[in-house]
């Protein structure tokens, strides 16, 4: 299937491409603010995702983030710094931060991709989801911690905590 762009391996040369045709299959917004840079943003478990998606043909390297919809006090920083260290010792692929002016948590992710490939859907949708279920994973950790009702150490434990049976 080629609607018309350009394919490289089968793959379009643009992974941003793919990224706008995925979100309108999930009906997800989708603002593309240049060919380098997309946004998209859908419903999580706890809040509103916006997955940041750049693309750098030349390097081919392609750049996701996703910001937790959650504004961390300045006087709560260093109990984040604290849980970010213990959330990323957590995480197989990616990191959060928390990088300068943002107060908001971000997880972050890049894919390495040389030889003028580029990533297919179903490896684009699996970053996506990747991002977001990290998110809304640790999502209630930092909110604890940034509301400050929990240290580090006890809002990831009760983040982590994982039910068992049904209810």
């Amino acid at each position: 299937m080629n609607d018309g762009l350009p394919e490289l391996h089968g793959h379009p040369l643009n992974p941003l491409d793919l990224a706008e045709r995925l979100a309108a299959a999930n009906e997800w917004a989708c603002h593309r603010h240049s060919e380098e840079e997309l946004l998209i943003e859908f419903k999580g478990q706890w809040a509103r995702h916006e997955v940041w998606l750049a693309w750098n043909g030349e390097l081919g390297v392609l750049q996701v983030a996703c910001g937790l919809d959650l504004e961390i006090p300045a006087r709560r920083a260093a109990q984040v710094h604290a849980l970010l260290a213990l959330a990323n010792a957590k995480l197989l692929l990616g990191h959060f931060d928390l990088a300068g002016d943002d107060r908001r948590p971000t997880f972050r992710y890049a894919l390495l991709f040389r030889d003028g490939s580029s990533p297919g859907p179903e490896l684009l949708e699996e970053v996506i989801e990747i991002a977001t279920s990290e998110c809304d994973r640790f999502y209630p950790a930092f909110g604890f911690v940034g509301r400050g009702l929990k240290g580090a150490e006890e809002a990831i434990r009760a983040a982590m905590l994982e039910t068992e049976g049904e209810a």
